[in-house]
């Protein structure tokens, strides 16, 4: 595992995440997931003072501050 990612998120990071998680990957239910929700979070990666992740891979940033607060 690459050391920049984050090891530890806190709840509300985590719930967040989720939320991303089920916007862009499974945003209804006539597709099938196209990934784990376990890789997905891989994606998620320290940033300055909060996560920061790239739903899509490519293209915008999210940050998630420890609160939970999740801002492009």
């Amino acid at each position: 595992m690459n050391a920049r990612y984050m090891s530890h998120l806190t709840k509300p990071q985590r719930k967040a995440v989720h939320k991303v998680y089920l916007r862009y990957c499974h945003p209804d239910n006539t597709r099938p997931l196209t990934i784990t929700y376990r890789e997905f979070r891989k994606r998620v990666f320290n940033g300055s003072g909060c996560v920061m992740l790239q739903p899509t891979g490519e293209g915008m940033w999210l940050g998630i501050e420890p609160d939970g607060y999740t801002h492009s």
